[in-house]
């Protein structure tokens, strides 16, 4: 296997992994967790005291869209999920996604950590979240994602044999 495909696969795992990560903390609040929940909010922690079961089946579809975009690239880059022309575009819309959305919010989140933006009204505990957990992971999520797909584009190439 050549150099960028090895290097390639690297990257979709760490992707898989990152997205697997968000996914599982997203079963866990679903499930009655509440370790880091305030992190998100405190809209997640109300909604979850003043509609439990609301909170549970939201979260996990969360998780399931989650774990989805986690396996499907993974699984194209093994050649298992056919048509890979199809997959690798919605890849390359989730990737930019993820990446921009994670990036805009790491970079605005601490912008009013440290006071650049907004009048210090906010939720300290999930703008912290925000800032240097979720939104960071998110931006990773995107990025080793674009990563995979740039090194694994090649005419014709959309997967990689494992034999």
């Amino acid at each position: 296997m050549a150099v960028a495909a090895r290097q390639s696969l690297r990257w979709v795992w760490i992707a898989a992994a990152v997205g697997l990560l968000h996914a599982g903390f997203s079963v866990y609040w679903a499930v009655g967790g509440g370790w880091l929940l305030d992190t998100v909010g405190e809209w997640a922690v109300d909604l979850r005291r003043s509609s439990p079961v609301a909170a549970a089946a939201g979260l996990g579809v969360i998780a399931l869209v989650k774990a989805a975009a986690s396996v499907a690239p993974v699984t194209v880059a093994y050649g298992r999920l056919a048509p890979p022309r199809l997959w690798r575009a919605l890849s390359w819309v989730g990737g930019v996604g993820l990446a921009l959305y994670g990036g805009m919010n790491t970079l605005l989140s601490n912008a009013v950590l440290i006071g650049l933006l907004g009048s210090g009204d906010y939720n300290r505990t999930a703008m912290v979240g925000h800032a240097w957990l979720w939104d960071p992971l998110f931006l990773l999520w995107g990025s080793a994602l674009l990563i995979h797909l740039w090194l694994s584009r090649q005419e014709g190439r959309t997967s990689y044999s494992t034999a």
